[in-house]
């Protein structure tokens, strides 16, 4: 069974929304605050990166290499976030939680794609 084509849609849209959102929070020199402040800088990481990663699998099912295209995208948030003007720090640890994410989240898709058959 593959992914139903309403949800590849809804993901094609969503993709590029998050990630306009993730890099105007990551790069803004004060975002918005949003209700999981509360719970830290790693947990926003986490969420973002997982999301993006779930979505970008289920928009394009087919483009095997999720993993390495949204760290690169994470490495890069940190390295403009060095910028002085943008008045962010660069830290390595948010790197880290990007890609921890990413990968769990990516691999409960597959283990979820396996139990069900999805493909």
């Amino acid at each position: 069974m593959t992914i139903a084509p309403s949800a590849k849609t809804f993901a094609r849209i969503a993709l590029p929304l998050a990630l306009a959102f993730v890099t105007f929070m990551a790069l803004s020199p004060s975002p918005p605050h949003t209700p999981i402040d509360r719970f830290g800088d790693k947990v926003q990481h986490m969420s973002a990166f997982g999301s993006l990663a779930i979505l970008a699998r289920l928009a394009y099912p087919a483009v095997p290499p999720w993993r390495e295209r949204l760290a690169f995208f994470g490495a890069l948030i940190e390295v403009f976030q060095a910028i002085p003007s943008l008045h962010r720090s660069c830290d390595w640890r948010d790197l880290a939680a990007d890609v921890i994410a990413l990968c769990v989240a990516l691999a409960i898709f597959a283990g979820w794609q396996k139990m069900t058959g999805h493909r």
